[in-house]
């Protein structure tokens, strides 16, 4: 951690636990082809990308995957679509209260409004406005009209907080999100399947 002065953290599968596959299956049983390659962590359909930078609404993307399914209404594709959220676990909110003492911290998550409102709901609103509010900034991909890998969902955070790319360590979950980060310069940190982000920092006691 020599030299860091701001950690970006991914949201879903960092500090947020999801289960792609529960969405996968449940995409399946409303008749969806090939549910995996429709939409996964590895690859997704170019609709699912248009929801994740705001270019399409949510009743627009219910209706584009009503068209896939053959027996999807409105509220079985939502809970298929939720289904992957879990749980925000205390710890890892507790290694955050520590490292806003010592660090500048920011989310940079691929998102969209249905799974936000369905995280805000499954934690409560108080809890998920203690979240946000640990953090210097949130920048949701929905939000922001950017995904990563892509530079510019990167290049954002570092101009808007004029932030050196070489102080900054960025800790996701997809080879191809730490690939984009690292040809800006920023030090990354791909957490594995199964790896916990809070023995990253094996000094703070939790």
């Amino acid at each position: 951690m020599n030299n860091i002065r701001v950690i970006i953290f991914d949201l879903g599968a960092v500090l947020l636990n999801i289960n792609y596959d529960k969405t996968i299956e449940e995409f399946k049983k409303l008749g969806i082809k090939n549910s995996s390659s429709f939409y996964s962590k590895k690859e997704q359909t170019n609709l699912f990308n248009l929801l994740e930078t705001g270019k399409i609404s949510e009743e627009d993307f219910i209706t584009e995957v009503r068209k896939e399914c053959k027996c999807g209404s409105e509220n079985k594709i939502l809970s298929a679509w939720n289904i992957m959220i879990l749980d925000l676990p205390k710890h890892r909110i507790s290694l955050l209260q520590h490292l806003n003492k010592k660090y500048d911290i920011y989310i940079l998550s691929n998102t969209n409004s249905i799974h936000i409102s369905e995280f805000r709901k499954k934690i409560g609103e108080t809890k998920y406005q203690e979240f946000y509010n640990l953090f210097n900034k949130v920048y949701y991909s929905h939000e922001i009209g950017f995904r990563k890998p892509n530079k510019e969902a990167f290049q954002l955070i570092l101009d808007e907080n004029n932030l050196i790319a070489d102080e900054v360590l960025f800790i996701d979950d997809s080879p191809q999100h730490i690939k984009g980060a690292k040809n800006l310069g920023i030090k990354t940190y791909h957490l594995k399947d199964g790896e916990e982000v809070t023995t990253l920092f094996p000094d703070i006691t939790l």
